[in-house]
Order: structure tokens, then sequence, then C-alpha cells
């Protein structure tokens, strides 16, 4: 039996699931699922770099390089504004997607609230920013959010669900196998912007990507 750790008459919002100081397991476990930590294959545009648009993160890299020298990045909105939106927004432009930003959710007590960035195309992509740089912290409140995505949708979706976090310097993925509710938290992360190509490889690959790969 999943271990109790909700308040009775407590109304959940997403960014509480940052402050809980469970275990994601167990956190996972009372919202009805499973979880697993492990290498996840995600999808990637392609596998060879010289293929990626070369120009585009060529580009991205030299705004990065130029504005951050000039800019204090002290604040959670920035790091979103100036490492965070401008990878999306690249991505955007090369893919057929809706994306809809700060997108509201209400399910029930325990899930509810603003998803950062949410991506639909033949497969769905969450996007959030953690909160004070803690990416594991911030790792509990994007499976909230991808749960919560999961009951909230009809049946008629993509059977896999990806997410993503960033603290702006760091990426790392996730994918949500919905036929067995198991939520699987990949065990590698992505540097910004060392790992530009990568990061950029795997967005547009799930979201420009028409063949869903399966976790192993």
């Amino acid at each position: 039996m999943p271990k109790q750790i909700f308040k009775k008459g407590k109304r959940y919002t997403f960014s509480d699931y940052f402050d809980m100081g469970n275990p994601t397991q167990e956190i996972i476990s009372a919202l009805g699922y499973a979880f697993a930590t492990q290498t996840l294959t995600l999808p990637r545009e392609t596998t060879e770099k010289e293929k990626i648009d070369t120009p585009l993160i060529a580009d991205l890299r030299d705004a990065y390089y130029t504005l951050i020298p000039k800019i204090s990045i002290n604040s959670e909105i920035a790091k979103r504004e100036l490492m965070i939106a401008p990878i999306l927004h690249a991505v955007m432009r090369s893919v057929d997607a809706r994306l809809d930003v700060e997108y509201p959710v209400d399910v029930d007590e325990k899930l509810s609230g603003l998803i950062d960035y949410f991506f639909r195309a033949k497969k769905e992509l969450i996007v959030i920013e953690a909160k004070k740089g803690d990416l594991e912290k911030g790792f509990n409140q994007l499976a909230a959010e991808m749960i919560a995505i999961d009951k909230y949708e009809e049946d008629t979706v993509p059977s896999l669900l990806y997410g993503a976090i960033s603290i702006g310097e760091v990426w790392r993925f996730a994918v949500l196998e919905r036929n067995n509710k198991k939520l699987i938290k990949d065990i590698h992360t992505f540097r910004f912007p060392e790992d530009l190509e990568d990061i950029f490889s795997i967005l547009k690959g799930i979201l420009g990507n028409s063949q869903e790969i399966t976790p192993p």
C-alpha cells in the first residue's frame, strides 16, 4: 500500500511537490504510478551530429557566449528567458508542434497548477524549470505534472509522454509509459551549452519524430 504523504484537506499545486521532503519513489507511488531510474534511449533528430542544424546551433551558442558576460542571471525568470526559452523557440521553428506556455491543469486536490511549457505534436512533451537551481527536487515537480497531464487528457493520446527538467545549465529527461503507469527518469544529464547538440537533437526528435521509442 502506498505511503500516505498527503495531508487531509490540503489542496496541492505542482510547486508543492518541489518542497516535499519525500523521495521521488514515494511521491510517485502515492499518486498511483511506478517509478524507475535508468538509461533512456530517447528519440533524436539524427545520430550523426553533422546533420543537425549546425547554423542554428551555432547561433544559439554564440548568443549565449555574447550575452551571458553582460547580464546578471540572478533569478529564475532570467535563466528561463536567456538559457531555456531560446532553445525551445529554436526547436519550435523547425517542427510542426503546438506550444502552450503556463498551461493550466486542474485534476483534483492533489494535482493542479501551471505547466511552464507544454508541447503537443505526434508526441507530447512537458518542459519545466527547476526552482532554486535544484534538479532533484525539481524532478518531483516534473513527475507530478507529467502524471497530472496523463490523468487530465482523454484516452486518445500518444502512449508515451516525455518530460524535461532544466536549471538552465543542466537538463534531464524522463518518459511516462502511460499504458503501464510507469515514470522513468533518465540516469543521464546534459549540460548547456556544452551538450547543446544533444539537447536540441532530443527535443527535435521527440517533437518531430513520428515513431515512438519504447524505453528498454
